[in-house]
C-alpha cells in the first residue's frame, strides 16, 4: 500500500509536477525552483514555526491569505520585507496546498516578478528611512 505523503514530501509531489519545476536548496534547506528561481523551501530562520513551508507570491497575496487563515498563513518579522508566505503545512487542504504552489509557480515564472518585488522593497526603503 502506497505511503501518504505530509509536509514538504506532499509539497515536492505537488510542485514537481509543474512544468519546469526541479529539487534544489537555498539557504542550505529543501527548496522548490522554476527556472533555477526559488518558490518554495523549508524556512531556515528560527522564527518560523516547525513544520513550515515559505513560498513566494505578491505581497497583497501574502496579506490576503493572512487576513483570511490566520491559522494556516503567517508572518514572521524576518519576512516582512519578503514576498513571501509562510504555510503551516499541517494544518493546509491538500487542494489549499495545490493552489499556493501554484501561486508561488507563477509569480517566481514571470519576468516581471524581479522588477515588482525590486520596487517593492526600495519603496519600504524609501519610507523607512529617515529624512
Amino acid at each position: 500500500m502506497p505511503r501518504k505523503l505530509t509536509g514538504f514530501d506532499a509539497a515536492r509531489e505537488m510542485a514537481l509536477s509543474l512544468p519546469g519545476v526541479e529539487e534544489g536548496t537555498a539557504y542550505g534547506s529543501p527548496a522548490l525552483k522554476v527556472n533555477g528561481k526559488m518558490f518554495a523551501c523549508l524556512p531556515v530562520h528560527k522564527s518560523a514555526e516547525p513544520d513550515t513551508l515559505v513560498v513566494r507570491l505578491d505581497f497583497d497575496q501574502r496579506d490576503e491569505l493572512i487576513a483570511e487563515e490566520p491559522a494556516i498563513y503567517y508572518l514572521a518579522d524576518h519576512y516582512v520585507d519578503y514576498p513571501c508566505v509562510l504555510v503551516r503545512l499541517s494544518r493546509i487542504r491538500k487542494d489549499a496546498l495545490r493552489d499556493l504552489l501554484l501561486m508561488g509557480w507563477r509569480f517566481m515564472s514571470t519576468a516581471k516578478t524581479q522588477t515588482a518585488r525590486d520596487a517593492r522593497r526600495n519603496d519600504r526603503r524609501r519610507r523607512d528611512t529617515p529624512r
